[in-house]
């Protein structure tokens, strides 16, 4: 079932648990006052915030269309945490993110998806590459498929490299007509055989208003750092890019002539 969008719960992390080397910016594993473990994106790490822009917009996307993505908070980091890391490059990471960060819930016991192996229903599959088509994702190859097993389903994580058209972007909505030859190395286009048949279901729940709601959940901070425009401005250029984006659809169509 796909949750509902809205704001986003606020968590304070209160202690570094270890960082996630694997991803190249630099990820944590924290624990926050609620005692959850989770996966922190620095708003200090060479991605900058626009990383964090895409994890929430494409994140909330994604759970609209109904797929499993672990829940995104806002994690509140206290510069204070790097006294007891040892690391200079993390002590550094730390301060250079203090206040507002984006994190992930921490699946325990999740394993990456290796698609060898582990199998992935067509419609699945298809709404997958639908998704990642629509926000431009270009980090969902065989080499990092950025998806996770859990209690026998995949989980789709780590879409800071989303929306790429937005670093250096200036507002203008053109952008959503680009190409995006990409989709060819999605690791899930071979088993994406109903593309055409997921289309109409997943562009219908995207409505105006539901798509207003996952970017209003962007906290100010973000746009702030990012570009320095005015967060009203920048969220309706979002908006504009993802209704031009439905309403072209040719991201179907590059998808479809991928496969083939």
């Amino acid at each position: 079932m796909a949750a509902e969008p809205g704001p986003l719960r606020t968590i304070v992390v209160g202690r570094y648990v270890t960082p996630l080397r694997e991803g190249g910016s630099l990820p944590a594993l924290v624990e926050g006052d609620d005692d959850g473990l989770y996966v922190l994106k620095f708003r200090g790490a060479g991605q900058g915030p626009k990383a964090l822009i895409a994890e929430v917009i494409a994140g909330g996307i994604a759970r609209a269309l109904g797929l499993a993505v672990p829940e995104i908070v806002l994690a509140e980091l206290d510069p204070d945490l790097a006294r007891t890391e040892p690391d200079p490059e993390i002590q550094e990471l730390i301060r250079a993110s203090a206040g507002t960060n984006v994190a992930l819930d921490f699946l325990p016991g999740s394993i990456n998806f290796d698609p060898a192996v582990d199998e992935v229903d067509a419609g699945t599959a298809s709404r997958i590459v639908w998704f990642d088509a629509f926000v431009s994702n270009v980090d969902r190859s065989a080499r990092n498929t950025n998806l996770l097993v859990w209690h026998g389903r995949p989980w789709l994580i780590d879409h800071g490299a989303a929306l790429y058209f937005h670093h250096g972007w200036d507002g203008d909505t053109r952008v959503a007509a680009r190409p995006f030859p990409m989709i060819a190395e999605h690791v899930l286009l071979p088993r994406a055989t109903e593309l055409a048949g997921v289309d109409a279901a997943s562009a219908a729940k995207l409505d105006e208003a539901t798509l207003a709601t996952i970017i209003a959940a962007v906290p100010d901070v973000l746009f702030d750092d990012a570009d320095g425009h005015d967060p009203a401005r920048r969220r309706a250029a979002y908006l504009a890019y993802f209704l031009a984006r439905l309403a072209r659809r040719d991201f179907v169509r590059e998808a479809i002539d991928a496969r083939r």
